[in-house]
C-alpha cells in the first residue's frame, strides 16, 4: 500500500510539473499531446496525476521541453499544488485502510 502512496503522489508531482511546463510555453493540451502522438484527454489524465503513463513518453517530454529527466522530477517551491486533504479524498478508502492496518500492527506489536 505504501508503495501505491509513493507512485500516486510521484504521478501528482509530475502531472504538476508538466502542466507549469506546458503553461509557461502558453500551449494547449492539444498542442502537446499532438507531439507526444497520444489524444488530448490521454495527455489531460496525465496532467491530473491519473496513472504513469508519463513514464512512456519521459525522453519525448525532455526533448519537447529542452529538460532533462532529473528536471522533472525536481519539485518547486509550491510542492504538490492539491493540499494533502484533497489527496486523501481521492485516495479514499485505500488510506482507511492502510490506518486499519498500521493500527492493528501497532496494537500486535505492543501485545508482544
Amino acid at each position: 500500500m505504501f508503495i501505491f502512496v509513493k507512485s500516486y503522489l510521484m504521478n501528482i508531482i509530475v502531472g504538476n510539473k508538466l502542466k507549469k511546463l506546458r503553461m509557461s510555453k502558453n500551449w494547449s493540451q492539444e498542442q502537446v499531446a499532438d507531439f507526444l502522438h497520444i489524444s488530448q484527454s490521454t495527455y489531460a489524465r496525465i496532467e491530473r496525476g491519473d496513472g504513469s503513463s508519463w513514464a512512456n513518453y519521459i525522453r519525448k517530454i525532455c526533448e519537447l521541453y529542452k529538460i532533462t529527466a532529473v528536471d522533472i522530477f525536481e519539485e518547486d517551491d509550491e510542492r504538490i499544488e492539491k493540499k494533502p486533504q484533497e489527496i486523501e479524498e481521492k485516495l479514499g478508502d485505500s488510506i482507511k485502510d492502510l490506518k486499519k492496518i498500521v493500527k492493528s500492527l501497532k496494537k500486535k506489536n505492543d501485545n508482544k
